[in-house]
């Protein structure tokens, strides 16, 4: 029995999904149920009980699971969630017999928005400036620790950012919303408490919908990975797999970071909407992880790139528009 943690979210519901095509047998455990059907314990990391009922019986956990929010008021729940949950979790597992434990970590624990060099690999210094990407490291710190009291093997995935392809052409989505339109980015700041940001963009807005292409103070337009779901998929598989990957820290990721100057122009020509450029303050947004690790030691190869992603992206715009104009 595998436990997958987070089965409710994005990459959680695709990992079980994964699974069960392959006959394995797998159970969620999530803060809601996953709707897919199937073993699942529907709790709280925060609660022993549901933690001890999810481990029992189980082999392998992916620990996907976390709470992320960029809001002071949510500090304290993200800690208890991502630090005192994920050390509730490694215990009930140790406990209960588990063989392989995979952490999903992050790459703000480096952090990549503010690297030393490039591309970031496995041995940059871990120097996390949001609250989050110390949750992360913590939870690292956690996981090895048990490593080393050998009562079962652990993995750390360093996640880049994920994406469902559908995502990258639909304003409403929760990340490419408001990272490739210009409404959707005011809307993200204004909620975020971040006024000054919010009203430069504003003041960028040309009276129509516009995609928005992010540049940082000198003008330098912003870089970073974007990793399809699936690819997060294959790569959290053999995490939980390849005899190679017991003890081993790797980024998982696409190839190659995806320059903004490159993908918005591209993203309007399928659009048809307006690029806007703004220049926010600071140094922005530009970083390259290396998963050389990751494809050498575990032979993880990407197969989604940016080209594939726009394309499914396309689709499922076209699809929701013929929908809305049918309704």
């Amino acid at each position: 029995m595998i436990l997958v943690t987070g089965s409710a979210g994005r990459v959680g519901r695709s990992v079980v999904a994964a699974l069960r095509s392959t006959g394995r047998e797998v159970r969620g455990f999530d803060l809601r149920a996953s709707g897919t059907g199937g073993d699942e314990v529907v709790g709280s990391l925060e609660d022993a009980g549901s933690v001890a009922r999810a481990v029992t019986e189980v082999t392998g956990v992916l620990h996907l699971g976390a709470f992320m929010s960029w809001a002071a008021a949510d500090r304290d729940r993200m800690f208890s969630s991502n630090v005192d949950g994920t050390r509730r979790l490694l215990d009930a597992a140790a406990g209960a017999g588990v063989k392989r434990f995979v952490f999903a970590s992050s790459g703000e624990v480096y952090p990549e928005n503010l690297p030393e060099f490039l591309p970031v690999t496995e041995d940059h210094p871990l120097r996390p400036n949001s609250p989050y990407g110390l949750t992360k490291l913590l939870g690292e710190e956690l996981v090895r620790f048990h490593q080393r009291q050998k009562k079962m093997e652990t993995v750390i995935l360093r996640f880049s950012h994920t994406q469902d392809a559908a995502e990258l052409l639909d304003e409403e989505s929760f990340f490419s919303g408001p990272r490739f339109f210009l409404r959707s980015r005011v809307k993200q700041q204004e909620n975020f408490g971040n006024k000054l940001i919010a009203d430069l963009l504003r003041a960028a807005d040309i009276g129509q919908p516009a995609h928005v292409l992010a540049r940082n103070q000198d003008g330098r337009p912003f870089r970073m990975h974007i990793t399809d779901t699936r690819d997060m998929v294959a790569g959290i598989l053999l995490a939980l797999d390849h005899p190679d990957a017991a003890g081993g820290v790797f980024n998982l990721g696409s190839d190659e970071p995806v320059d903004f100057a490159d993908i918005v122009p591209r993203m309007s020509a399928m659009t048809g909407l307006p690029v806007v450029t703004v220049n926010l303050p600071g140094a922005g947004v530009y970083y390259h992880t290396s998963n050389r690790r990751i494809t050498e030691t575990l032979g993880f190869k990407p197969e989604w790139t940016m080209d594939r992603m726009l394309q499914e992206a396309l689709s499922a715009r076209q699809h929701r528009q013929a929908v809305g104009k049918a309704s």
